[in-house]
């Protein structure tokens, strides 16, 4: 789950790494109220959505003075927001966050991650901050340092002064960012966090150490043991259609393919995506219904796909485990009377009651085509939208 920048800065604050003071505004008159408040001769107003990239497709802006800020926050309110994060379509802005500006020594990024290959966390620091960190591992790796950190024993203060050193900070200022590196730690493993990051941190001319930035993703999974952060989740920056497979127990990505998938099992899923690749065609989606799913959980799965007016084509493939062939083959004669299928559907099933499943959709009358195996399935697919 991912927050907006002015939430992730109001809990990291909690855990002592210091940020801009600034507030979040929903109208030009409130954001007019707090710049007043803030008593600063030039500030900062941010269009808060969730990707990153927001400087470069104009959605942060500078105000000189506080009287200049209704006016820049009427341009960036309601604007699409275009980043190489949201794609061509953009993300409407309907929040803005005003904060003072903050005097620029030097920028670097610090991150935090879970490194599956190494089965740990790692701190990710570089004295290239305020731009992609990819770019940086691309163009200059040798600025890029990173540290392992052992969760039994957590980060260790001579970790974040071989972080602090790496920077090139010095005197006073390696002290302030052993302490927001520990913070940055403890925020990151207290609310089971996927990601961490502040890009840029900064360094001021007065020797301060800020996040200009913040960036939290939280594992899904942990939400339950903390319903605060579950509170912070902004349901105008999620596909409405992941938000209603998630209410329904349904795992689903939106993709930019033309081919619907219905599998069940999120490694099947991603053979399927895989496989209609191999045959030239591009999936639409990750659908996993998973291995229990009943006869109204496959119906809703049938409505999120048709949802997408790219899909040209949908493939069912379903190997019947716990899934029974049978209750795939009810889901998809019931999506059809209920919301019309109107697009060819290419079917593999195997696995328990497969004969009955099979017999069910051959005498349903619907458009369907049935697959010998995966990679027959696949090509039949594909040539259906071809």
């Amino acid at each position: 789950m991912n927050i907006h920048e002015y939430q992730a800065k109001e809990i990291l604050s909690n855990y002592g790494v210091k940020v801009p003071t600034g507030k979040v505004a929903f109208s030009e008159e409130e954001a007019e109220s707090i710049a007043k408040d803030l008593h600063a001769s030039k500030l900062v107003v941010k269009s808060q959505i969730h990707a990153g990239g927001r400087g470069k497709g104009g959605g942060i802006k500078i105000a000189n003075s506080p009287s200049e800020v209704p006016q820049i926050v009427s341009e960036l309110l309601g604007m699409g927001l275009v980043t190489h994060q949201t794609g061509p379509e953009g993300k409407i802005v309907r929040k803005v966050l005003v904060e003072e500006a903050t005097p620029i020594q030097k920028e670097f990024y610090l991150g935090i991650v879970v490194d599956r290959e190494n089965e740990g966390v790692v701190i990710i620091a570089s004295s290239e901050g305020g731009v992609e960190i990819e770019e940086v591992a691309k163009s200059h790796p040798e600025k890029i340092l990173k540290e392992y950190i052992d969760p039994a024993l957590g980060v260790l203060p001579f970790q974040c002064r071989k972080i602090a050193y790496f920077l090139g900070l010095n005197g006073k200022s390696i002290s302030k960012a052993v302490n927001l590196i520990s913070g940055l730690y403890r925020a990151f493993v207290e609310n089971d966090c996927s990601l961490a990051e502040i890009n840029p941190l900064v360094l001021t001319p007065d020797g301060d150490i800020l996040a200009l930035d913040g960036k939290l993703t939280f594992d899904d999974n942990s939400l339950s043991r903390h319903p605060e952060i579950e509170k912070l989740r902004d349901s105008d920056e999620e596909d409405p259609v992941e938000l209603e497979a998630k209410f329904w127990g349904i795992s689903y990505v939106k993709l930019n393919g033309n081919i619907g998938c219905l599998v069940n099992g999120a490694g099947l899923a991603m053979a399927t995506m895989d496989i209609i690749k191999h045959h030239g065609g591009e999936p639409a989606n990750f659908l996993d219904v998973g291995g229990g799913a009943n006869v109204e959980q496959v119906t809703q799965a049938f409505k999120m796909i048709l949802s997408d007016k790219n899909v040209r084509a949908i493939f069912v493939n379903i190997f019947g485990g716990i899934m029974k062939c049978d209750t795939i083959a009810s889901g998809i004669i019931t999506a059809a009377k209920e919301v019309g299928i109107g697009v060819p559907i290419v079917v593999r099933l195997e696995g328990t009651n497969v004969e009955l499943g099979r017999k069910m959709l051959s005498e349903s009358g619907l458009n369907i085509v049935t697959g010998a195996d995966m990679g027959d399935a696949a090509a039949k697919v594909v040539s259906a939208v071809n």
